[in-house]
């Protein structure tokens, strides 16, 4: 698989991305809450460009989907449940974040074994 191709890893960076964006606009002044969505959103932006530019490192879509767990659950670990706005974006964003994460599992550990000298799915 060519770098920078991955769909999956490109929303997982936009989810990134709006998830810092929902964490600066909708929680000025929530201290924790803001920190916990910037913090987790660039983390989400950090591992989907590294998984971009290698896209044959099947742990960082581990990594994607366990941050996007963690900014899913992170409402109830912040005590910002109660406030609709910056709960539904984390739990959005982070529910995006994950499942995209796990789906480009398969074509991450094929492109794993295309770069090591495995089978390839066309050879299984």
């Amino acid at each position: 698989m060519k770098k920078w191709t991955r769909w999956q890893d490109w929303v997982a960076v936009a989810a990134g991305l709006v998830a810092v964006v929902a964490g600066i606009v909708m929680t000025p002044g929530m201290g924790m809450t803001m920190t916990m969505m910037i913090v987790l959103g660039v983390l989400m932006i950090a591992a989907g460009v590294w998984s971009l530019a290698a896209p044959g490192l099947v742990s960082m879509e581990w990594i994607l989907a366990a941050i996007g767990a963690l900014l899913f659950i992170s409402p109830w670990i912040g005590s910002y449940a109660g406030d609709a706005g910056p709960a539904w974006a984390s739990w959005i964003c982070g529910a995006v974040c994950a499942v995209a994460g796990l789906w480009a599992l398969v074509p991450a550990e094929k492109a794993h074994r295309a770069s090591h000298g495995g089978p390839t799915a066309a050879h299984a």
